[in-house]
């Protein structure tokens, strides 16, 4: 049977521990603390309904006048936002998405033959591997260390550089680490990608989420950049609008390259056509009111992680994003069975060490602290 479908999509299907154990707990009837939400729209925030919706009214929806590259309106909103940052960006050198897994595969189609590499940061989250299978390129890791904070290390970086390598990707702020790339590590990123020929994809979608304040909170697409350079980001994080599709992929570089570039992508997009009408023409109207959604959720998660700090749990440092990873002895499934608190385990997102566990920020504050109390009070927490 196995053999009619493709080695792509291979993967284990099967129930994990922790879903096992949910599932269980759930079926008995049992009520869980889950401190692994990470939906907005499912997370308490006031949303300004008819806004949002009524954007999505325009009468131009009903036309149909395909730009491979998205409407120019779009794209001018999207070079707002970036100028907001402090980045002059050229709206031509957008491409519209419907999300950034479907930027990645535009990038990966462009850049990679199959069996190509893109070396990607560990930890990180697990999306990158089923995008990669589905494009038959090989992802190849490069680590973080911790070490009063988290650090790219070059040297490994470098030694997993083979032949068949296309890219380097980095997500700043990485998720779950919440680390921002330091100036320093940016510029080395484009040195060795210049040196050994390589394309640099930077993952910008937890940008405005600057949970302490930091120097390095700058969008790559501030700084000119001397290799070709693809920036990813849209409106799952910058608006919480997860369900309204919306992403973009904005190409930096040398003109030759990122000319040449944008042409090829210009193709692959008007092969496809994805993104619709009327979410184009509402984009505009949703960045202008990103600011009231993003200041519920960066309160939220700045409130959430100084109640981690606060109640004594330890906490690995993290600068920004939604996430929070703890020193926490036991499994993630343990927990479900013992105090019916869902974490995520550290090795979900390629966390080395047992005590390692990850929960979401976004999670609303009484049950997040709720949570936090009972797995202080289960003794559970290890040096």
């Amino acid at each position: 049977m196995t053999d009619r479908f493709s080695a792509r999509t291979s993967w284990d299907t099967g129930e994990s521990l922790l879903s096992a154990a949910v599932r269980a707990a759930r079926e008995a009837g049992r009520t869980l603390i889950d401190l692994t939400v990470s939906n907005p729209t499912v997370c308490g925030f006031r949303y300004d309904e008819a806004a949002i919706l009524g954007a999505l009214r325009a009468g131009e929806g009903m036309r149909y006048d395909p730009d491979p590259r998205g409407m120019r309106s779009a794209r001018e909103a999207v070079a707002g936002y970036y100028a907001d940052h402090g980045a002059d960006v050229d709206p031509d050198a957008l491409v519209l998405t419907t999300s950034t897994s479907e930027g990645y595969g535009y990038l990966f189609r462009l850049l990679c033959d199959a069996g190509d590499e893109v070396l990607v940061a560990q930890p990180g989250y697990p999306l990158f591997d089923f995008l990669a299978d589905l494009e038959d390129v090989r992802l190849r890791t490069y680590p973080l260390f911790y070490d009063y904070g988290w650090w790219i290390d070059f040297a490994e970086l470098e030694q997993r550089i083979g032949p068949r390598t296309k890219a380097i990707l980095v997500v700043h702020p990485n998720n779950p680490t919440g680390h921002w790339t330091a100036r320093m590590e940016r510029e080395r990123l484009r040195e060795i990608c210049a040196r050994h020929g390589l394309a640099l994809i930077v993952d910008e979608v937890f940008l405005d989420y600057p949970l302490v304040e930091s120097a390095e909170a700058v969008s790559f697409a501030a700084e000119a950049s001397p290799v070709l350079t693809f920036v990813l980001s849209g409106m799952s994080k910058i608006a919480g609008l997860p369900q309204m599709k919306v992403g973009w992929l904005l190409t930096l570089g040398p003109d030759g390259s990122r000319r040449e570039a944008l042409a090829r992508l210009e193709v692959i997009a008007d092969t496809f056509l994805s993104m619709n009408a009327p979410v184009q023409l509402a984009l505009p109207h949703w960045l202008d009111g990103r600011c009231g959604i993003q200041e519920q959720i960066l309160g939220r998660v700045r409130g959430n992680l100084a109640a981690v700090e606060g109640c004594g749990m330890q906490v690995l440092q993290t600068e920004a994003g939604w996430s929070a990873v703890l020193r926490l002895g036991g499994t993630a499934e343990g927990f479900v069975n013992g105090v019916g608190v869902v974490v995520h385990p550290g090795a979900f997102y390629g966390l080395a060490g047992e005590n390692r566990k990850v929960v979401s920020l976004l999670t609303p504050e009484v049950i997040f602290r709720a949570g936090m109390e009972q797995l202080v009070d289960a003794t559970f927490v290890s040096s």
